[in-house]
């Protein structure tokens, strides 16, 4: 089961770096009342982290719960 899931882990990074190698262009992105200019690849490079915290939030939280009900 360990091996699935880092290979699982292996091939999602893999995807996921070529997507950001292809995408270097600049781009304008609208943070609330500020307009900022980044490479594609920061911006698909921020939200997957940001996804990741996110994710691990939530995870967190749903196992806090699931031990204050045992």
């Amino acid at each position: 089961m360990i091996k699935a899931k880092l290979i699982a882990a292996l091939v999602l990074i893999t995807i996921f770096l070529v997507l950001v190698l292809q995408n270097t262009q600049p781009v304008e992105t609208k943070l609330l009342f500020v307009t900022v200019t980044m490479p594609r690849a920061a911006l698909l490079g921020l939200s997957m982290l940001i996804g990741i915290g996110v994710g691990i939030l939530v995870s967190l939280g749903l196992a806090s719960r699931r031990s204050k009900k045992d």
